[in-house]
């Protein structure tokens, strides 16, 4: 007989509203800009190399930032190190904003990330913080339809500030969302952090901590599930300009439509999550999701290296692999969480590290496969897809057990 989950908690609607904000960093950074990769390029007179580069070191200064963020919230609180990580954001994003060189853009994003990954971390852990797994992975479906607005506004507005005041002006706006964020959260957000998880953080080193999570079977499971999902996200992210707007020979605007349709897909599935979690415990869900993403990531894969209806066929493929990352990311991470809630924190940044890492390492692959057609976005993909369902299987879910309540 199939195990009911318990009965949603009462959702605080302004808490989730900032927390989703504060997870709206890195979505924010990336898409307002991806459409002026052009115009950055004549601007600062380089090659489509360097100006992806920029991508790519935001993407490592996601990964990098995470690992610090964590354990430093388990240890201090969950509002010091936002605080200061938003701080470190908006001084580098108005560097951005002036650079004068491509050197100085690609070092400025740099640090622009590792600013911008507070605020998911620490979101992610007050989550935990506050709601069992089961409320958690509802909590975080809802965060993922606030945050989901970012890939489909910034696109348009970053199209309109560009058109308005440039390139630099994006980076002027992102100043702007930075500082209002950061003052939503000195009115707004408490500390969350129990007694237990300060006292874990102070029995042992960030070092200590980390190696005790890479210890846990399960939780690695959900890691590396989790890492693999986000690499197919990234890869799309990183690879759908030169896709839609090179090889297909759309339009910036027809590009963002696009970009925008997608994001649509996700949120609607991670609010298709949230009904399921009415029904289906969190584990239940992500073992279905990760064969219908198989499928899905095949068929995107088989039309890709086939041809077979150009881009009538790749781009809705393209939807539907994308869409049920909606059903994964919140049930792989409020797994993670609940493996050992005590270091909430940590496993956070665990899994947005790492996330982040196979990410900018999945975009390097796609880059470094790119041949003019979208056979290495679906063969990234793809690989990515089954590498996450093996982990689901083989590790997270034999572990699995009535913490999901």
């Amino acid at each position: 007989m199939t195990e009911a989950p318990p009965p949603p908690a009462a959702v605080p609607w302004r808490l989730v509203l900032l927390l989703g904000a504060l997870t709206a960093f890195g979505p924010m950074s990336i898409d307002m800009y991806l459409s002026s990769f052009p115009s950055i390029a004549r601007t600062l007179h380089t090659g489509p190399e360097q100006t992806q580069a920029t991508l790519a070191a935001f993407f490592a200064g996601m990964a990098i930032g995470q690992i610090v963020y964590g354990p430093a919230s388990d240890r201090f609180g969950r509002r010091p190190p936002v605080l200061i990580g938003i701080g470190v954001f908006v001084v580098a994003s108005a560097v951005c904003a002036l650079a004068p060189s491509i050197e100085t853009l690609i070092a400025a994003r740099f640090v622009q990330a590792l600013g911008a990954c507070a605020g998911p971390v620490i979101a992610r852990a007050v989550v935990r913080d506050r709601f069992s797994h089961a409320d958690t992975a509802r909590v975080l479906s809802l965060m993922t339809l606030i945050m989901g607005l970012a890939p489909v506004l910034a696109p348009q507005l970053g199209g309109v500030v560009q058109f308005v005041a440039g390139w630099r002006g994006v980076f002027w706006t992102l100043v702007g969302f930075g500082a209002l964020i950061g003052l939503w959260v000195v009115v707004s957000l408490t500390e969350s952090r129990s007694a237990e998880t300060e006292a874990q953080a102070r029995a042992e080193n960030p070092l200590q901590a980390y190696v005790a999570l890479f210890g846990m079977r399960r939780l690695m499971g959900y890691a590396i599930a989790g890492t693999l999902n986000g690499a197919v996200l990234f890869t799309y992210i990183s690879g759908a300009p030169d896709l839609v707007m090179g090889t297909y020979g759309h339009t910036p605007l027809v590009f963002n439509l696009i970009f925008a349709f997608n994001a649509v897909g996700i949120i609607g599935a991670s609010q298709v999550n949230r009904w399921l979690l009415r029904r289906s415990l969190p584990d239940q869900v992500l073992s279905k999701a990760s064969i219908a993403s198989i499928v899905a990531a095949l068929l995107l894969t088989l039309a890709a290296w086939t041809g077979w209806g150009g881009q009538w066929t790749v781009l809705p493929l393209l939807f539907m692999a994308l869409s049920i990352y909606g059903l994964m990311g919140g049930n792989t991470m409020a797994g993670a969480l609940s493996v050992d809630p005590r270091r909430a924190g940590s496993i956070s940044a665990l899994m947005g590290s790492a996330s982040f890492g196979a990410g900018a390492l999945a975009s390097w692959a796609g880059g470094l496969l790119h041949d003019g057609t979208p056979r290495p976005v679906a063969g990234v993909m793809f690989a990515c897809l089954v590498g996450s369902a093996l982990a689901i299987f083989f590790l997270a879910l034999p572990g699995a057990n009535k913490s999901q309540v």
